[in-house]
């Protein structure tokens, strides 16, 4: 019977992350989302409107994910549900659905909340 459980909870996950790209490619269709990085142990997914920029955006987001967490680790502050950079015409919202850890890039006027209500339902 445990023999099953990697089974079932692997269905489960790759479950989870195609619902999770399903929704990410209807919120990329808004002319405002510049686009999105999609990580887990097992694969990643760049979808960005501008694919020359991959590499930069490749490093912000793995840049400010590293940043927080040794922010919330030095200040003792707990796990951050997600975390809000904001520059002068772009902002990024990285988060961590399930296993999976998100970085969506959209225009600085974007309401970020409402792009989180529609990930987590």
């Amino acid at each position: 019977m445990t023999a099953e459980t990697p089974i079932i909870e692997e269905k489960i996950e790759t479950t989870n992350a195609n619902q999770l790209r399903e929704t990410l490619e209807k919120i990329k269709e808004q002319p405002n989302i510049v686009g999105y990085i999609l990580r887990n142990t097992s694969s990643a997914a760049i979808d960005l409107k501008d694919p020359s920029k991959i590499i930069d955006y490749a490093i912000i987001s793995s840049s400010a994910l590293e940043a927080a967490e040794n922010l919330t680790k030095l200040f003792n502050l707990g796990a951050a549900k997600h975390i809000i950079v904001q520059g002068k015409d772009v902002k990024m919202l990285a988060t961590t659905i399930g296993e999976n850890k998100l970085t969506l890039f959209m225009e600085k006027t974007v309401d970020h909340e409402k792009i989180l209500k529609k990930l987590k339902t």
